[in-house]
């Protein structure tokens, strides 16, 4: 007990303890705001679909700024949906297909921006068509024909089978077939089917291996603002003639096609400095995508299924932040790391500060009481003739050390009646030992 006071009544020893607790709430802290990762991995679709391709362009962007993007080839959003809900898939980012995801069964996914339009063509043959002159306008023509609706795990199915059912073809109407891209391709090619659904991007490289099917046509959707308006996450979007390929002439014609938005997607707990380092990727990468957006369209907060992010939302307004638009990526990181850090410690802080001319009171008090605690002891060990030398000795040591204090004006009160209890205790010691000699 006497060592626990001992250590109460020393101004360091409580110095030492606070700087201890400092430090500890520091490192909490520390532990609680983490670093954002070195090292992503992102779902993206097929080699030769443009989510595969944009994943590419990132990963060049973000390795400059020190950063792994290690982008995985996938069957499509459904994939993608599956592999981002999955803890232990490793995935963090997405490339998600507007209005398949049923958001309800994902709580935890948010938006980062959409990236781009990615128009659903319907590739068709003329020769399928003759009793329609030819060309393919609505979709309930497609009863009774042969139709590649999409491969298993796609964007491209779910979309297809929302606008067949919503223009009332039935499963059993149409000859549908669950086919990959390069599948639909061939089988197009050889006469084995009537019209491909493809959902892609106006930049991507499959819809290239179309341009040189011969007898081809893409169908303009006369119908595209009804669409629209039952499927809010579709937009209307014109084609101007020649626009895929002026070589190819296609389309042969202005058209119109209906288009979701192609959606970055990531957790809800995502760092803030990789929703930066993503979205500042992403519109170098969109400058090169201006086939069928406006300048400056995209990453875009509208035609989104997840909620958007807060942090996304802030940059996609106002820009980077402070730090992000001055400072390199991990400066700007580890800069913002200690701002977090420092901001509650300094609301902590800020308030004792105006505590410190009574916590140095309470010290000098604390300080003079273990002066006070040493005399009590002195004094009860005063009658004891073996204690007269150590008591002599020990109060010798308490006038060198009150000798040494040094109070303020206002405290000096308070340290001349200290010394004045040493004199008094000093002249009993004395008195004591004259009477015992005499």
């Amino acid at each position: 007990m006497t060592t626990y006071k001992k250590y109460l009544y020393n101004p360091f020893a409580i110095a030492v303890g606070f700087c201890v607790v400092l430090v500890a709430i520091f490192a909490v802290l520390w532990i609680l705001v983490p670093p954002p990762p070195k090292v992503i991995e992102m779902a993206t679709g097929f080699p030769t679909g443009l989510y595969y391709q944009f994943g590419e362009r990132l990963k060049e962007e973000v390795a400059k700024d020190g950063v792994k993007l290690e982008v995985k080839s996938t069957g499509g959003t459904i994939d993608n949906l599956a592999l981002l809900n999955d803890p232990n898939s490793g995935v963090a980012f997405a490339m998600v297909q507007g209005g398949v995801a049923d958001v309800s069964k994902y709580p935890n996914l948010v938006s980062i921006a959409g990236m781009f339009y990615e128009p659903i063509w319907v590739w068709y043959r003329e020769p399928g068509f003759k009793n329609e002159g030819g060309r393919l306008q609505v979709l309930g023509q497609l009863k009774g024909k042969r139709v590649a609706i999409g491969n298993d795990g796609s964007g491209t199915l779910a979309l297809s089978t929302a606008l067949l059912k919503i223009s009332g073809i039935k499963e059993n109407e149409i000859h549908g077939e669950k086919l990959k891209p390069d599948q639909a391709l061939a089988k197009l090619s050889n006469g084995e089917l009537d019209a491909v659904f493809i959902v892609a991007a106006a930049e991507a490289p499959i819809l290239k291996k179309f341009y040189e099917v011969p007898g081809i046509r893409l169908m303009n959707f006369d119908q595209a603002d009804a669409y629209t308006r039952n499927l809010p996450y579709l937009s209307k979007v014109n084609v101007p003639r020649g626009l895929l390929s002026i070589e190819h002439d296609l389309p042969r014609q202005d058209i119109q096609v209906i288009a979701p938005t192609a959606t970055l997607v990531t957790h809800d707990n995502v760092s803030p400095a990789m929703i930066s380092l993503m979205l500042s990727a992403s519109y170098d990468i969109l400058k090169s995508y201006s086939r069928l957006q406006r300048a400056g369209e995209f990453p875009s907060s509208a035609g989104l299924d997840f909620p958007l992010q807060i942090d996304a939302e802030i940059y996609l307004k106002d820009g980077p932040s402070f730090l992000h638009r001055h400072l390199p990526f991990w400066t700007a990181v580890w800069v913002g790391r200690l701002m977090k850090i420092l901001i509650p410690l300094l609301v902590i802080l800020i308030p004792l500060f105006s505590y410190l001319p009574t916590a140095n009171n309470l010290l000098l008090k604390l300080k003079l009481a273990r002066v006070y605690e040493e005399l009590r002891k002195i004094e009860r060990n005063a009658h004891n003739p073996e204690m007269r030398e150590k008591n002599f000795k020990e109060l010798e040591s308490i006038e060198t050390r009150v000798g040494n204090i040094k109070v303020s004006r206002l405290d000096a009160k308070e340290l001349y009646d200290l010394k004045g209890h040493v004199g008094d205790v000093r002249s009993r010691l004395n008195q004591l030992k004259e009477g015992t000699m005499i």
